[in-house]
C-alpha cells in the first residue's frame, strides 16, 4: 500500500471531520489503524481542534443521560431481592491530564551534543574512563551502574560503561559531563 495524493487527501478530510483512525483505515482499505496514526503524525495533523458545535452537541447528550444504578452485592449464594441504588445526577468533569509538548512531524528534534560541541577536556576524561569501565551487558545494568552505551548495538563489541553512577543521574561522573551540558556552553562552542 502506498500513500497516493488521493489517499492522503481522503485521510486529511476524514481526520478533519473527526473520524477515528479505525474508521479512516476501513474507508481507505489496505491500511491499518496504526498506519493511519503514523501518517497523521508525519503530516503534522495530530492536534485536532474541537468546534463549538461539537461541544454544544455533547452537552445535551450529557443532560439526557439517565442516572446510573448500582446493584447491591449478594451476601451469599442464596437468591435475594436486589435493591437498585440511584446515583445523583451531578456531571463530573473529565480528569485533566498534563500533556507533553508534541513535536510536529517534519520539525527538528531538540539539539543533541555532537563531538564538536563537547569540550576536549570532557572527551579526554570520557576516553580515560572508558578504559577503566566494567564493559557490562544490557542484562547486567542496575540503578547503580552507568548506562552510557559504547559501540554499535548491532555488533558483539557493544557494551555499557558500568561504573558507579553520579547521584540522581543515569551515568557516571565523566559521562554526565558529556550528556548534561548547559545550553549556553553548547551555543558558545558552536560559534
Amino acid at each position: 500500500m502506498s500513500w497516493t495524493d488521493e489517499r492522503v487527501e481522503t485521510l486529511k478530510k476524514m481526520w478533519g471531520e473527526g473520524q477515528s483512525a479505525s474508521q479512516i483505515a476501513k474507508e481507505l482499505g489496505g491500511v491499518t489503524r496504526n498506519a493511519v496514526i503514523g501518517k497523521v503524525h508525519r503530516l503534522g495533523l495530530s492536534n485536532r481542534t474541537t468546534t463549538s458545535t461539537a461541544k454544544a452537541d455533547a452537552k445535551p447528550k450529557a443532560a439526557k443521560a439517565e442516572p446510573k444504578q448500582k446493584v447491591a452485592p449478594k451476601a451469599d449464594a442464596a437468591p435475594k431481592a436486589v435493591t437498585p441504588i440511584a446515583e445523583p445526577m451531578t456531571p463530573t468533569p473529565p480528569p485533566s491530564r498534563a500533556r507533553r509538548a508534541i513535536i510536529p512531524a517534519g520539525q527538528p528534534l531538540p539539539p543533541q551534543p555532537s563531538a564538536n560541541e563537547i569540550s576536549p577536556e570532557a572527551l579526554a576524561k570520557v576516553s580515560e574512563v572508558e578504559k577503566k569501565s566494567k564493559k557490562i551487558s544490557l542484562m547486567e545494568l542496575t540503578e547503580r551502574t552507568c548506562k552510557w552505551p559504547v559501540g554499535d548495538p548491532a555488533t558483539d563489541d557493544f557494551w555499557f560503561c558500568g561504573l558507579p553512577v553520579k547521584a540522581g543521574k543515569p551515568y557516571c561522573e565523566a559521562h554526565v559531563g558529556v550528556a548534561f551540558q548547559p545550553m549556553s556552553a553548547r551555543r558558545d562552542r558552536r560559534r
